[in-house]
């Protein structure tokens, strides 16, 4: 009996935690409210650290930019994208690659997948023209969250940010 107690004090605290109510075990919906929960957990809590590490260059109106997703936290993310934002508008009608799409005139999302605890995603190379040659341009790199959304708090604490210089040198990050 004192053990059922314990448990439920324990499942009362996670649910507390999370913010939300688990649909019971053989209920609908339960497996995907359970998944929510865990996803939740992963991109709410202090537990994930999301970075972007990689390098840009300029080339005349064109920035390469390679980087690899790193989860340097002990929670895994379940399905990760990052939003990679560029200081000057991009040229209209680019081939990206199949798991990136551009979002509006100055940013392309990409998806990551899901990345464990402690683990390191599959590389990612972008080649995109810009509208004009750029003197500099400045890449900002935010966490999306499952939904779709940028949480502007989580993504303050997240953001990358690369200014890179048109030198002709990479800039790593």
């Amino acid at each position: 009996m004192r053990r059922m107690r314990v448990a439920a004090v324990c499942g009362a605290a996670v649910v507390t935690a999370v913010g939300g109510v688990a649909p019971a075990a053989g209920t609908p919906g339960a497996v995907r409210g359970a998944e929510a929960v865990r996803g939740a957990e992963a991109v709410r809590g202090a537990e994930v650290g999301l970075a972007y590490h990689g390098s840009a260059g300029i080339v005349g109106e064109r920035v390469d930019v390679r980087f690899t997703p790193h989860n340097h936290g002990a929670a895994a993310v379940p399905d990760s994208v990052v939003r990679i934002r560029w200081s000057q508008p991009l040229e209209e009608g680019q081939t990206l690659p199949a798991r990136c799409a551009p979002e509006g005139d100055r940013a392309v999302r990409c998806r990551v997948g899901r990345l464990g605890a402690h683990d390191t995603g599959e590389r990612i190379g972008l080649r995109v023209r810009l509208r004009e040659a750029p003197m500099e341009v400045l890449l900002e790199f935010d966490p999306v969250g499952s939904d779709g959304t940028v949480d502007e708090s989580r993504a303050a604490a997240e953001r990358q940010r690369v200014l890179v210089l048109d030198t002709g040198d990479p800039y790593y990050f």
